[in-house]
């Protein structure tokens, strides 16, 4: 507690440390110069990360956020800052991401009169954030920011908008600090627990899908606990494979792009779906066809931390408001009841065996066009990395082979954006290595989302961060050719690309570059990048040329293009 006279900008920072924040991502600007001093205090205990573009800011501290679960910090300028931040704002709301986003705003006594870069926050950021709040006073930062992280961690976990007027920073006050934060969260009921018992007690066809946001290392291993317990395959949503570790006998694959026909078919065909965690949004339920609308055909079982997120969609036979640790918890702790049956069981066991098996032979890539072959980087990568290697990626068709042949090590081995954002991975691949240097960070891009956060190679050279990228280059917007062939068959247009020499793009930051053509030097070359990330600390940047008619694991441009022209030639043809 203190009640000496503190700048605001000195408030805010001493507000930070006792919230535990150790790492501030940003890029500065003069609308908040004076956090930008008290970052500098005489401690500098706030490690502060300085990026070349606000969306690299934005989606470096929605990272941090998914990494530690302790809100990811970014501080950017107002108007253009923040319309760039904007971005990690959108991933941190759909990936249930704790984060807190500052903006430096106007002087008070401008407000209003659309001042230069003036930006009414609570507009602009008010349907995609949790809270979108103005500091109007620099006593009030204690209380205002303090209510920001609570806000940020609790229930759903999702970002908050905090806009700092540039006056307010340099007023001073004498006010006391707030305590740290503490998380609040729902927690399951006994009754409730006793219900989920019976349900899965008289299951032959069990399954669940567990996603979402808050979830930590000691969640994780309850969750392992409790399906061993009751013998129950555990699905993925959308970009969560690393929830439970894939290498698990009852983990049996994900639901989101590309999943396996025969999974998406048992999931249809379950008489008990678990939900842990997740919404059941569009990508993992395949466009909401997997389960009917309001009332699944298969019973249903939905725990989410988000009272409002319960029969938002789906109407659950047993809705459970709880956070992913207390319910995890729960779980681990319950055992099937005196009344359970053999036979029931038996045939649970089967189910599950059988789940497993298609697992794994869907494991093995098929061949695809060209000399660089993406399912067989993928498998000598399966066996090249640590177990708790960090993958990363952002979005595009190349993203279908890393979560299809991939198998992530358990928790907080995946950094990949539900929210589909393009430019994600690199920024992400860089807050893995600041959270973790010691362990391996590993970036997928297509070209073109590459090239979206390309610059921030120069921030990990500067913080001699040795991440590795992997650049898919087809020289398209490849998903969106795919779409164009299945809807506009033939009819190409506004998706092809003319690319940088990526290899010279990278060493121009003082980084390794090499560029593979065929498939048989990858190994190779992937051993000289890692070397040299390890032993350098500095980026190493592979290029991978593939053929453009690889465009998914199963269909290549051709056969999506012939396959939409024969459909739409007997739909003509059709009486």
């Amino acid at each position: 507690m203190t009640s000496s006279q503190r700048s605001g900008g000195e408030i805010l920072v001493d507000t930070l440390k006792i919230n535990g924040v150790d790492t501030v991502f940003c890029l500065p600007g003069e609308s908040f110069l004076a956090a930008i001093d008290a970052l500098a205090g005489p401690d500098e205990t706030i490690r502060t990360i300085v990026t070349r573009h606000e969306a690299g800011a934005a989606h470096m501290a929605e990272a941090y956020g998914k990494l530690t679960g302790h809100p990811g910090i970014c501080f950017v300028t107002r108007g253009p800052g923040a319309s760039h931040a904007a971005i990690g704002v959108h991933t941190a709301s759909q990936d249930s991401t704790p984060m807190i986003l500052f903006i430096g705003q106007v002087a008070r006594g401008m407000l209003g009169r659309e001042a230069w870069q003036e930006v009414n926050f609570r507009r602009m950021f008010g349907s995609m954030a949790k809270w979108v709040v103005e500091i109007d006073r620099a006593e009030r930062i204690p209380e205002l920011v303090s209510r920001a992280f609570h806000v940020a961690v609790s229930g759903r976990p999702g970002p908050v908008v905090v806009s700092l007027p540039e006056d307010m920073l340099t007023e001073r006050a004498a006010v006391a600090n707030a305590a740290p934060y503490v998380r609040v969260a729902g927690h399951p009921g006994p009754a409730q627990l006793s219900r989920l018992v019976e349900m899965i007690d008289g299951a032959e066809r069990p399954l669940v899908i567990v996603g979402g946001g808050g979830w930590n290392a000691r969640a994780c291993a309850d969750l392992g606990s409790f399906v061993e317990t009751f013998s129950l395959p555990v699905v993925a949503g959308f970009r969560r494979q690393d929830i439970l570790d894939n290498r698990h006998s009852h983990y049996v694959g994900h639901a989101g792009l590309g999943p396996s026909p025969k999974l998406v078919e048992r999931v249809r065909g379950a008489d008990l779906i678990i939900a842990l965690g997740g919404r059941l949004g569009e990508t993992t339920t395949s466009g909401y066809t997997l389960f009917e609308i309001p009332r699944p055909a298969q019973r249903l079982v939905h725990i989410h931390a988000d009272p409002n997120e319960l029969g938002r969609i789906y109407q659950a036979d047993l809705p459970i408001n709880a956070g992913m640790s207390e319910m995890a918890a729960a779980l681990a702790g319950l055992r099937p009841s005196e009344r359970h049956e053999a036979e029931t069981e038996a045939r649970r066991k089967a189910w599950l065996a059988a789940a497993r098996e298609e697992f794994i032979a869907d494991q093995i890539p098929g061949s695809m066009p060209g000399p660089v072959d993406l399912g067989a980087v993928m498998l000598h990568l399966r066996e090249a990395l640590p177990d708790d290697a960090i993958i990363s990626n952002g979005a595009g068709n190349y993203a279908i082979w890393v979560h299809k042949f991939h198998r992530y090590g358990g928790f907080r081995t995946q950094l990949a954006p539900t929210s589909g954002a393009m430019g994600y991975g690199l920024p992400a691949a860089i807050a893995a290595k600041l959270v973790h240097p010691d362990r391996a960070a590993v970036c997928f891009a297509g070209d073109g989302c590459f090239l979206m956060s390309a610059n921030e190679l120069a921030t990990a050279s500067q913080y001699g961060l040795g991440v590795i990228i992997i650049v898919v280059n087809n020289g398209m917007y490849g998903s969106i050719r795919m779409h164009q062939e299945k809807e506009y068959p033939g009819r190409v247009h506004a998706t092809a690309l003319e690319n940088p020499d990526f290899v010279a793009l990278a060493r121009s930051f003082g980084c390794y570059g090499e560029q593979v053509l065929e498939i048989e030097g990858f190994a190779a070359a992937f051993a000289r990048a890692k070397t040299y990330a390890d032993e350098r600390r500095k980026p190493a940047l592979l290029e991978l040329k593939i053929d453009p008619e690889a465009i998914t694991p199963s269909a290549t441009l051709t056969q999506l293009r012939q396959h939409a022209l024969a459909s739409r030639h007997a739909v003509r043809s059709a009486p």
